[in-house]
């Protein structure tokens, strides 16, 4: 799905936002209904750590909001959702731009809305492997997202 001009322009802000900057991640691609984003994080002087590798805070900084956006926009004003926990396990240094590609399918957001509406909050896991262009998986991180609903007992 082709990003609009409102998930472009959202985009760009967030690639922007002080926070989100200095982790050295970028943003490349939100799909127009918040169910696919794409991230790269390079090697460059500011990722880069002592021994010449991406810094694990660059790495971890540069996925950790992205569920929670993409949860917060699809499911609207009307659920609190928020980053819980998180694991991280490093594979292999990253000496070059890594990429990360995270997805919610309808089948997901329609079993949360669901257990949601029973329930008083949910925890939901993902996970996201950040791999270098020929896809060698150099870090996997595993995020644990509390949500929701609004008014709820």
């Amino acid at each position: 799905m082709p990003e609009s001009f409102r998930s472009r322009t959202f985009r760009w802000g967030f690639n922007f936002f002080p926070a989100y900057r200095g982790t050295g991640g970028r943003v490349v691609y939100i799909a127009d209904d918040w169910r696919e984003i794409r991230i790269k994080l390079p090697l460059s002087w500011r990722t880069r750590n002592y021994v010449g590798t991406i810094y694990g805070g660059s790495i971890y900084g540069a996925i950790d909001p992205i569920y929670m956006l993409m949860l917060m926009r699809i499911l609207g004003d009307g659920y609190i959702v928020w980053d819980k926990a998180a694991k991280i396990r490093f594979r292999k240094p990253g000496k070059t731009t890594l990429f990360a590609n995270f997805e919610l399918t309808a089948d997901e957001i329609g079993q949360i809305v669901e257990l949601a509406e029973n329930a008083k909050s949910i925890d939901r896991v993902y996970n996201v492997d950040l791999k270098d262009r020929s896809g060698l998986v150099h870090a996997q991180i595993e995020k644990t997202l509390y949500i929701s609903k609004k008014g709820s007992k």
